[in-house]
């Protein structure tokens, strides 16, 4: 069950990127995808881990008073821990696209 809830005004001009066609199904299931050149909004209605599974994503936190926004980049393997009712910005750092798993923590 999905702990997200994406702000992005619009989903469908998410395109599956030519090379997500090789991504083993394994990689693939249980997972999302964002494109190329693509960005989105995420809000955690619930403390949630974002997983990143193939790709590279680039992360941009919401700036609070205790911690101000800081750019990260994460790699497959990586993971960030994200609380509930924080919003994240997140996008493809590299011109393939990336897949990732968003799951409660």
């Amino acid at each position: 069950m999905s702990t997200a809830v994406c702000t992005t005004e619009s989903l469908s001009s998410l395109s599956v990127p030519a090379r997500a066609a090789t991504v083993p199904p394994a990689v693939r299931r249980g997972a999302w995808q964002i494109a190329p050149g693509e960005a989105m909004s995420l809000k955690a209605r619930a403390a949630s881990v974002l997983r990143v599974k193939q790709g590279r994503v680039w992360i941009t936190p919401d700036a609070t008073l205790a911690n101000p926004s800081e750019d990260l980049v994460l790699a497959p393997g990586e993971s960030l821990m994200v609380a509930a009712g924080q919003r994240i910005v997140m996008e493809a750092w590299d011109g393939y696209g990336a897949t990732y798993s968003w799951d409660n923590a």
